[in-house]
């Protein structure tokens, strides 16, 4: 029996019980070997005692313990402790697709296809790992705090359906594909359907199949067309709408074929929602009766010939009566035909492959024979050389080299610690380069002394104009080329050749490379989310075909940002790779001040000349707010050991508390006698105001 206080499998604290279903009970608990807190889900009585069921929930969940995806509810143990079965998952903080659909009646369709984008990745990861959900529904999908969907409960799906579980229990019926209504074989396009359903509810709020009963509602799911979300909400978009009917078809193989496709399309929808671009299977064209070509008819002959008869075939085949006599001739005539055609067939396909071969044993002969006659030269092609390692030469054999091979050769200079004097520290082309005669190469050579060598000048990151002018006053003859670069900005040098600080002859020629900017071609431009909510931020950011990286909440100084987008880790406008993950902050507002104080308190003597030292005295310090930050009573000033810190007023009310010795005298009364007054103490009580010293 759980309950609240106690620790299973030695490490796992229940601490609360935080959400029940139809086959387990799920609790928050402590795990203290990691300090972290977990969600532990623990199966009900009736399921724990089936021991065929528990065997299959082990395996499932030790297999879902395999996955780790940030879109998906990772499980970290699996475990039995008196008869107890449960499993111990990530705690996610927040609530059920199903009560945050039920909250927004319905979503808009960029935040519905952004949350199927990230539900159906963690999907993904699970069929690639070979794990179908088989139960996918938005009670099993959990939307974060920080906004991350994250897909839950795989592995006790299909240990449930394995066990014929109804589906009462699991809930699900509004979700389950044809296949599985009917108990048929069910593997990743099942669970394409599923989200297809839930897709749909997100878009509409509602479910496309009711009924009465969870028997009722199967066979609608079998029978009856899918109606279109459109039809409760016009304004879906057309491509949006094609998604869902594709993933919902009655035929699991037109559907899509995996989560990667259907993902693709997601992705586009939010790009190019006004696109129609999604291919559906006319099911009356997939139908129709065509002609079988050639080919085909070899296919299914082959099929037929290696395929056993199967155990129905051969129960027909002994039930029936026996096909008349005079159709036998028919059928041998038509078999023999068939048989003499496959053998003159095969017979062409030996002839045509023993020729070939001949061809190709004449081919090498010749091929071998001129080779070592010299007829062949296995070189490059004509007009090309191939570069060779020239590092650690001699600067004129290096030279001589490259010149044997047709190359043209400039040569710079430069100090080395390293490579001795008067050899090749490196050159601009690496070594196996397939070159065009002619082509220049330039070899930077280790020497101390330049001699009549002149300073090549840094032009990197400068603007082409400043670059050219200054490579030129100096001498040199630029050569341009074009590159993108993600960090040079556009008509900024990215990179020059020979490199800036290194020596050269007067008139060498200077190669140096001019931005162009990011190549967009395979890149998005970052857009501008701040200032936008969670939610919006991050459908927008799908539309890019960016991802979700890590959301925190962060104080900032402007106070319309408050609970909105705040920073993001690329900048606007930035180029962006398509699938690269964005870090948000969200505002929490201006951060408050604090301050402190740790000044010693004097004497009230100077307040009030009556009070007299080593008079006991109680102190209290009330802030501006009226909270009460310190008190004490004392005999002796000044008071050393007040210490505050972080308190949220600037100014504080010092208020001493103590009796004032009065003397004994005479007064005179009503009647106009003199009567005799004994001496006695008079409580008093007098104010400082102090200020506190602001923190940080």
């Amino acid at each position: 029996m759980i309950r609240v206080g106690i620790v299973i499998g030695d490490r796992y604290e229940i601490l609360e019980r935080i959400g029940t279903g139809g086959m387990s009970d799920v609790y928050k608990a402590k795990d203290h070997k990691l300090n972290r807190h977990v969600a532990v889900k623990v199966l009900k009585q009736e399921f724990s005692e089936n021991t065929n069921f528990v065997s299959k929930f082990r395996v499932e969940a030790q297999a879902a313990a395999s996955l780790m995806h940030p879109n998906i509810v990772n499980v970290y143990d699996v475990g039995e402790e008196n008869g107890v079965y449960y499993i111990v998952m990530e705690l996610v903080e927040g609530i059920t697709l199903k009560k945050y659909i039920e909250k927004k009646a319905r979503l808009s369709f960029k935040e519905a296809v952004s949350i199927a984008i990230q539900a159906c990745m963690g999907i993904e990861a699970a069929h690639k790992n070979h794990i179908i959900h088989r139960d996918i529904k938005p009670q099993n999908i959990i939307i974060s705090k920080d906004g991350k969907v994250k897909v839950t409960d795989f592995g006790i799906a299909k240990a449930a359906t394995s066990n014929t579980i109804t589906s009462n229990v699991m809930g699900s019926v509004h979700y389950t594909s044809p296949e599985q209504a009917r108990g048929g074989y069910s593997d990743e396009k099942s669970d394409i359907y599923s989200m297809g359903i839930t897709l749909f509810e997100m878009l509409t709020g509602r479910v496309p199949f009711n009924g009465e009963t969870t028997v009722a509602i199967a066979i609608k799911h079998i029978q009856e067309d899918m109606p279109s979300p459109r039809d409760y909400v016009p304004e879906i978009p057309v491509c949006v709408e094609q998604i869902v009917l594709k993933c919902t078809q009655k035929s699991p193989d037109r559907r899509y074929l995996t989560m990667a496709a259907l993902i693709e399309d997601l992705k586009r929808a939010l790009m190019s929602p006004d696109e129609d671009f999604v291919q559906l299977e006319d099911p009356d064209e997939s139908m129709a009766t065509r002609a079988v070509a050639e080919k085909e008819q070899g296919e299914i002959r082959k099929q037929g010939k290696k395929k056993e008869p199967s155990r129905e075939e051969v129960r027909l085949k002994k039930n029936s009566a026996p096909a008349p006599k005079k159709k036998k001739p028919v059928i041998e005539e038509d078999d023999d035909d068939q048989e003499d055609e496959d053998d003159i067939r095969m017979e062409r396909i030996t002839t045509g492959l023993a020729i070939a071969g001949a061809v190709l044993i004449g081919c090498l002969a010749i091929f071998f024979v001129g080779k070592t006659i010299g007829i062949f030269d296995l070189q490059p092609a004509s007009g090309t050389v191939t570069m060779i390692s020239v590092e650690d030469m001699g600067e004129q054999e290096a030279v001589n080299e490259l010149e044997q091979r047709g190359l043209k050769v400039d040569v710079v200079y430069a100090p080395s610690d390293t490579v001795e004097e008067g050899k090749v520290i490196s050159a601009n082309v690496q070594e196996n380069t397939i070159l065009s005669q002619g082509s220049r190469v330039v070899l930077t050579v280790s020497r101390q002394d330049t001699g009549n060598q002149i300073p090549v000048p840094a032009v990197q990151g400068l603007l082409e104009a400043d670059a050219t002018a200054t490579l030129s006053r100096s001498g040199f003859e630029v050569v341009k080329s074009e590159g993108y670069s993600d960090t040079v900005e556009k008509g900024k040098v990215i990179s020059q050749m020979p490199e800036g600080n290194t020596y050269a002859s007067s008139g060498t020629q200077i190669s140096i490379v001019i931005s162009q900017g990011p190549d967009m071609d395979n890149k998005v431009t970052m857009p501008d989310v701040i200032g936008l909510e969670l939610d919006e931020a991050l459908a927008i950011l799908a539309e890019y075909g960016l991802m979700q990286g890590a959301v925190t909440e962060v104080y900032n100084e402007d106070p319309n940002l408050i609970g909105r987008v705040c920073y993001t880790s690329y900048t606007v406008g930035a180029p962006v790779v398509p699938g690269t993950q964005i870090d948000l902050q969200i505002s929490k507002g201006p951060e408050e001040a604090t301050y402190m104080y740790r000044d010693p308190i004097q004497s009230p003597a100077d307040l009030d000349p009556e009070y007299k030292e080593g008079t006991e005295c109680t102190v209290t310090i009330t802030g501006q707010s009226g909270t009460e930050y310190f008190k004490t009573t004392v005999r002796s000033f000044p008071i050393t050991s007040v210490n505050l810190r972080g308190v949220p007023d600037p100014a504080a009310l010092i208020t001493y508390e103590y009796s004032v010795e009065q003397p004994a005298h005479t007064e005179t009364n009503e009647n106009g006698e003199t009567v005799a007054v004994p001496g006695s103490k008079v409580p008093r009580a007098t104010n400082r105001t102090v200020f506190f010293m602001l923190e940080g």
